[in-house]
């Protein structure tokens, strides 16, 4: 499939692989705009995916590095579950999707693109997104930068969190 527009996807596959792995990288580091993290809760966190499959893609990550669902906690699991909800929120909130999809894909032929610390993905979709275009142009439209994206959701999860606490 073609995109239209989508530069992120070459810095992932003419990049330089890291040694480690990304999420419990990502999970370190501070600056949680500039690395696409919308919230840190006790025991996940929810990012916005580098790599979209639609504009508005998150995933739920457990700070626990494991590829294993069964190795995490009740609670950790809970948690899990917990922020796939407060992401669908966000999302509804700011980008109004008419539904979405869950999913968590483990091991290779589970189309897992990173195999060793599972993720939930929440992907946002429309009446549409899948039109003629991805179907007979073998193209899938992207329509607003990461960064936008961010910046709509972040004060919607805020928000969100704050009536949680």
């Amino acid at each position: 499939m073609k995109n239209l527009w989508a530069p992120w996807r070459k810095e992932f596959i003419l990049g330089p692989r890291e040694e480690g792995c990304i999420f419990c990288k990502l999970a370190k580091k501070k600056d949680d705009r500039n690395n696409l993290i919308l919230y840190r809760g006790r025991h996940n966190y929810i990012i916005l995916n580098r790599y979209p499959y639609n504009n508005g893609h998150l995933m739920v990550i457990p700070y626990k590095h494991t590829k294993d669902l069964a190795k995490l906690k009740p609670a950790e699991q809970a948690e899990m579950l917990e922020l796939a909800g407060l992401s669908i929120k966000a999302l509804e909130k700011t980008m109004f999707p008419q539904g979405h999809n869950l999913g968590i894909n483990l091991g290779a032929a589970g189309g897992a693109g990173i195999r060793d610390h599972l993720h939930l993905h929440v992907v946002p979709r429309w009446v549409g997104d899948t039109n003629w275009m991805p179907v007979l142009g073998e193209t899938k439209t992207m329509i607003e930068y990461l960064w936008e994206t961010y910046d709509r959701l972040a004060p919607a999860v805020a928000k969100l969190t704050k009536r949680r606490a």
